[in-house]
C-alpha cells in the first residue's frame, strides 16, 4: 500500500505543480480542453495556482524529508476541495469531460488523504529543533 500512496503523490505532485505554475504563466495556444483557463478572473488564478502548487509540494516534501508528514493527508484533503470547486465552475460551462477529469482527481486525492491518515501514515522524524535538542 505504501508503494501505490508513494506512486500516486508523486503522479498527482508533478501533475498540481505543473497546473498550478501554468495558472501564472498563461501561454497562449492552450489545447481545447484547457482553454477554460483563459476564462478564469487574474484572482482565481493567483488563488487557484498558489493552492495547486502548494498541495502538489505538499504531497511529497514531507514524506521525503520526514518532517511534518501530517501535512500530506492535509494537502490532499485540500486539493479534494479544490477538485470541488472546479467541478462547480466547469458543470457551469457544461464541460463535463472537465468535470469527470476532477472527480478522478477529487477521488485520488481523497484515497491518498485515507491512506496516509489510516492505512500507511508516513513517518514522522519531528521538527529540527526537536531533534538537535536530543
Amino acid at each position: 500500500m505504501n508503494g501505490l500512496l508513494w506512486v500516486l503523490q508523486v503522479l498527482l505532485g508533478f501533475f498540481f505543480v505543473v497546473i498550478g505554475v501554468l495558472h501564472f504563466v498563461l501561454l497562449p495556444g492552450l489545447p481545447a480542453p484547457m482553454a477554460w483557463m483563459y476564462d478564469l478572473s487574474p484572482g482565481l488564478h493567483y488563488f487557484s495556482g498558489s493552492a495547486e502548487i502548494a498541495a502538489g509540494l505538499g504531497l511529497v516534501l514531507p514524506g521525503l524529508t520526514g518532517i511534518q508528514t501530517r501535512l500530506t493527508p492535509l494537502a490532499a484533503v485540500g486539493l479534494v476541495f479544490l477538485m470541488v470547486g472546479a467541478i462547480v465552475w466547469h458543470c457551469t460551462r457544461s464541460e463535463f469531460t472537465n468535470v469527470a477529469r476532477n472527480i478522478l482527481l477529487m477521488g485520488l486525492s481523497g484515497f491518498i488523504a485515507y491512506g496516509r491518515w489510516k492505512l500507511s501514515p508516513l513517518p514522522d522524524k519531528g521538527s529540527l529543533s526537536a531533534g538537535a535538542a536530543t
